[in-house]
């Protein structure tokens, strides 16, 4: 399946399945089945649903961006019915405090103690609702959860759930009353994913669900059953991990990651942390497209999610119309491909 061109891809779907070992190819499949069973639930947002599965792979985190009513909640939980992963959801509010995310010490009266009180970050997938609406200092409280896959509370880290995925949403054309997210906080999602609004036949399509007693809050009348689980993923991982990557491959990354640095219209380019996150779901996109190594276009494919929240506009140009999509789009363009 040839990659799509970064011009027009916001993210490739899924591809189909080629020959690979048994294990590898029968993780594959399950992950591939996510699409369909999805579907059952959500309507047009295949790449959604393939950025997910590729930040599961690499053990990343999600930025979802779109306005509202456009099932970016449907999405987690249909995506966790569909992989059997226990799933919370937090509503980011001015009055969030830190402790509401990550638990506290509780008091115990009848035994004169303190014990630790879980918050909602202790899951497999936390969806974290409309997170620009709560102060940085809420915001942070995920930092360390989001990087070090752990909670320390009063100086005794407590590990979190295997898998742990954190997908964020916030709405793009709504700022009042929001704090923007710092480049830190930004630079620890490794995909940011615009949730678009569906076409008109998939539009009708939602309508027709709906007028036939479709209920987004009850799945299991959905019919949405787990077609994967923690060990496919497991097996995935280990696959893409096993995904071979050229020097070449590697230069080709390292060359787009500094042409954003270079851009005139650009005050922050990719750091090397962004350049890692691009190779890691590059092996992982090229690993679903059937591959034990990584081919260009699998880095053109992925450079736009992985990179666009990691660079930072100048005024003028965003005043010209300017958008990350188009400098990366046309940094793209300009930096030689290996051949």
């Amino acid at each position: 399946m040839s990659a799509p061109t970064p011009e027009t891809a916001e993210l490739p779907a899924a591809a189909a399945t080629l020959a690979t070992p048994v294990d590898s190819d029968s993780a594959r499949a399950s992950l591939e089945a996510l699409r369909s069973e999805i579907a059952k639930a959500v309507v047009g947002q295949d790449s959604a649903v393939t950025g997910l599965v590729v930040a599961l792979l690499c053990r990343g985190h999600v930025l979802l961006e779109g306005v509202p009513g456009v099932a970016k909640t449907l999405l987690v939980r249909a995506l966790a019915a569909s992989l059997e992963l226990d799933t919370k959801r937090v509503q980011f509010t001015p009055d969030l405090m830190p402790s509401d995310v990550t638990g506290s010490l509780v008091y115990d009266a009848r035994t004169s103690e303190f014990s630790f009180q879980p918050g909602p970050v202790f899951t497999n997938l936390l969806l974290a609702d409309e997170i620009n609406r709560t102060p940085p200092k809420t915001q942070s409280s995920l930092l360390e959860a989001m990087e070090e896959r752990q909670v320390t509370i009063d100086g005794s880290p407590r590990p979190l759930p295997d898998p742990f995925l954190v997908a964020a949403t916030q709405n793009p054309v709504e700022y009042e009353g929001t704090y923007p997210l710092p480049e830190a906080q930004l630079d620890r999602f490794l995909l940011k994913l615009t949730v678009p609004l569906p076409s008109r036949e998939d539009e009708i399509n939602v309508l027709t669900r709906h007028a036939e007693g479709f209920n987004p809050r009850d799945l299991n009348a959905a019919g949405l059953q787990p077609v994967a689980g923690p060990a496919d993923l497991e097996a995935a991982r280990a696959a893409v991990g096993r995904t071979s990557v050229s020097p070449e491959i590697a230069a080709y990354v390292v060359d787009i990651c500094r042409a954003t640095r270079e851009s005139p219209s650009l005050t922050l380019g990719a750091s090397p942390r962004g350049a890692t996150a691009l190779l890691s779901t590059a092996r992982a996109w090229a690993w679903l497209t059937g591959r034990d190594y990584v081919i260009p276009d699998d880095v053109k494919a992925l450079a736009l999610p992985t990179l666009r929240h990691r660079i930072q506009l100048r005024p003028e140009a965003d005043m010209e119309g300017v958008t990350a999509d188009s400098v990366i789009t046309a940094v793209l363009a300009h930096v030689p491909v290996p051949r």
